[in-house]
């Protein structure tokens, strides 16, 4: 057990017993998680719930009775609280399903390995507790009276998004946002709410595998009045539409006869990540100087500070995701506590921020 903390207690729901049993081995293996006990269905883990009080669950998606969807929305409406990381296949419909379960209030999610492994069981507990592991301990809660939300030992203050707007003196040409952990679902609040007319465009890196960035672009763009697709090599920017950096590759933006466009590559991961925030916005800095709008969001560790501070040494506006509205509030909070963050807002006021502070400022 880590000093100061008690073990995150964990409960694991799905149909398959060779895969409770796999999950639980491969946790067992930190002494920071306790798994409190498993459940074959949704309807039995409602009851085990009430009686083990975890604060994470591992849940699969298909299961009989009573799915991991039926499951998740109740627990949205009478346990909020409980974090979950959806434990499904890596295959397109799985994409799909976990894409959906994401937009629904999981929290994270981890892919089950496909077929027999190689190295057998044991090898194959090792790689599940590499992967889930940190994602379970990514929602350890903080010890009690632990304050984090500071600078220089001082509060640092939330600005509404009125006063936000005051601040704004500039011209826009771009959105970008980086977001990872409970990014699907911030993303579905806000992101198709944008109207119509939105001037500019928009890139963002949510941090996902192939397959699943292609899958929250065409769910973000159902219903929305902006247009959202995943990036390609060579894709045009075009304001009022919203491009996802693809799983694997980094996004970055290029200018070129006065025309900006989107490349792709395959360099080495930036902070384990590809595609990486960082990357995308030292390229928007460099493309767009002080007239961007950086937005760094809810997710694990600090990928996106080095970008951060790339875009406000041209000039940039910075809004960063406060804490009580993050699933985790990792990359906010390195961003926050360097002072790089004009404005400091909850989720629910991000898509009136971004809305007025771009057509306020719209480049001209």
């Amino acid at each position: 057990m880590t000093q100061g903390y008690d073990p995150i207690r964990v409960m694991i729901v799905d149909d398959s017993s060779v895969i409770r049993r796999a999950v639980t081995d491969a946790l067992s293996t930190d002494p920071g998680i306790s798994v409190v006990g498993t459940a074959s269905n949704g309807k039995i883990a409602l009851q085990r719930i009430l009686q083990w009080n975890p604060e994470v669950l591992i849940l699969d998606l298909e299961m009989p009775e009573s799915d991991g969807f039926e499951l998740l929305r109740i627990l949205r409406v009478d346990f909020p609280k409980i974090r979950t990381i959806m434990f499904s296949s890596a295959t397109q419909k799985g994409a799909s399903q976990t894409i959906e379960a994401l937009s629904l209030g999981a929290s994270d999610y981890v892919a089950k390995p496909t077929g027999t492994h190689p190295g057998g069981y044991s090898e194959a507990v090792k790689q599940v507790a590499a992967e889930l592991v940190p994602k379970v301990k990514q929602f350890r809660p903080l010890p009690a009276g632990t304050k984090t939300f500071q600078k220089q030992g001082k509060p640092i203050e939330e600005l509404t998004v009125e006063r936000a707007l005051r601040s704004v003196n500039q011209s826009f040409g771009i959105v970008a946002i980086g977001i990872s952990t409970g990014g699907p679902a911030a993303l579905s609040r806000f992101i198709p709410e944008l109207s119509k007319n939105f001037p500019v465009p928009i890139v963002i890196v949510q941090h996902m595998p192939p397959v699943f960035t292609r899958m929250l672009a065409e769910r973000l763009n159902q219903g929305g009045a902006i247009r959202v697709v995943e990036g390609a090599d060579g894709m045009a920017l075009e304001p009022g539409t919203a491009y996802i950096a693809p799983g694997n590759y980094h996004m970055i933006v290029r200018q070129r006869e006065g025309k900006t466009f989107l490349a792709m590559n395959q360099d080495s991961p930036v902070n384990y990540c590809r595609p990486s925030v960082d990357i995308l916005f030292q390229s928007v800095a460099e493309v767009y100087g002080g007239e961007a709008l950086g937005i760094i969001m809810t997710g694990m560790g600090q990928d996106g500070l080095s970008g951060v501070r790339a875009m406000k040494a041209r000039g940039a506006v910075i809004f960063a995701q406060d804490q009580a509205s993050s699933v985790v509030w990792g990359m906010p909070s390195f961003v926050v506590r360097e002072g790089l963050a004009d404005c400091v807002l909850p989720l629910e006021q991000m898509r009136a921020a971004i809305e007025g502070c771009v057509q306020k400022g719209v480049r001209r």
